[in-house]
């Protein structure tokens, strides 16, 4: 029987939060070591990963359980098949888990070299996969590779490079219409985003958006046409890069994704908590 020390609240254990805050924010699960990534599934269930506990806990209506064990998640993501994809950075590959439970190594080398240990991933809905090679902590002295990467998995193609970086990139988001990709680069402390067209190729790399609130670290284009950024708050800007707004969170957010039925909450992975956030209205406005 699988027994960690979870806190679990129910959805209603609201946070204190001024009156005339637009949203409300609500304490999840506590208790992991380090909630690294979130991933939202179509059959209306939320998977959490615990990078250093090497966990992924699996919540539905019936509560928290055991997912996959013995694995060290980064980044989560679904693809269109409802396969499961994960960044190890501790195996320093990229890996996919079928509807079985059947693991497959999607990614581990490039150019006969070891990947520096991937981070964060994002699918599209045609299975184009793109995925961040950082290198953090202790694992920069053991990396490689001379570069940090951002990296394309086409469905019937070898992987191919989209950008040797000088500084590390973190998370990686997906616009809805799946025509930019935005990197989060958390030593410049800023977000970038190329072009992507119907192949999958990426170009027009630039600057989307400068932080100047902590360390950027998770990114998440809403269906609202907002992107979503985790560093000190969590951040909002519009398509065109503007500011839109930040929402406070009791612990440093880590990452973000939007879940439930109708896709307008959004889940942060922050410390040791998974927290989520509603608008108390349609449409709602950050401060």
């Amino acid at each position: 029987m699988w027994r960690r020390a979870f806190v679990i609240l129910p959805f209603a254990a609201l946070l204190p939060a001024e009156d005339d805050s637009p949203y409300r924010v609500e304490k999840l699960i506590g208790g992991l070591q380090y909630a690294s990534s979130t991933a939202w599934a179509r059959e209306n269930y939320l998977l959490i990963a615990d990078l250093p506990a090497a966990t992924i806990t699996k919540i539905d209506g019936k509560g928290p359980s055991l997912f996959r064990e013995n694995i060290h998640a980064g980044g989560l993501a679904f693809d269109s098949e409802g396969r499961l994809l994960i960044c190890d950075p501790v195996e320093r590959n990229l890996v996919r888990i079928d509807r079985k439970g059947k693991l497959e190594v999607l990614a581990d080398k490039f150019e006969g070299k070891r990947l520096n240990g991937p981070n964060s991933v994002v699918v599209s809905k045609n299975g184009h996969i793109w995925f961040t090679d950082p290198a953090f902590a202790s694992s920069d002295k053991q990396k490689d590779l001379p570069w940090y990467g951002i990296y394309h998995l086409p469905p019937k193609a070898d992987l191919s490079l989209v950008a040797k970086l000088t500084s590390r990139p973190n998370g990686i988001a997906l616009s809805p219409d799946s025509k930019t990709l935005y990197v989060v680069d958390s030593d410049t402390r800023t977000v970038l985003a190329w072009d992507v067209d119907k192949s999958g190729s990426t170009s027009g790399q630039r600057t989307f958006a400068r932080i100047t609130t902590g360390v950027p670290n998770g990114v998440h284009a809403g269906a609202d046409g907002r992107v979503y950024v985790s560093a000190r708050r969590l951040l909002i800007f519009t398509a065109s890069g503007e500011p839109a707004g930040n929402i406070e969170i009791a612990e440093k957010p880590a990452d973000v994704t939007f879940g439930d039925s109708d896709f307008t909450s959004i889940y942060v992975a922050a410390g040791t908590s998974v927290y989520r956030v509603r608008w108390k209205s349609k449409g709602g406005e950050a401060n």
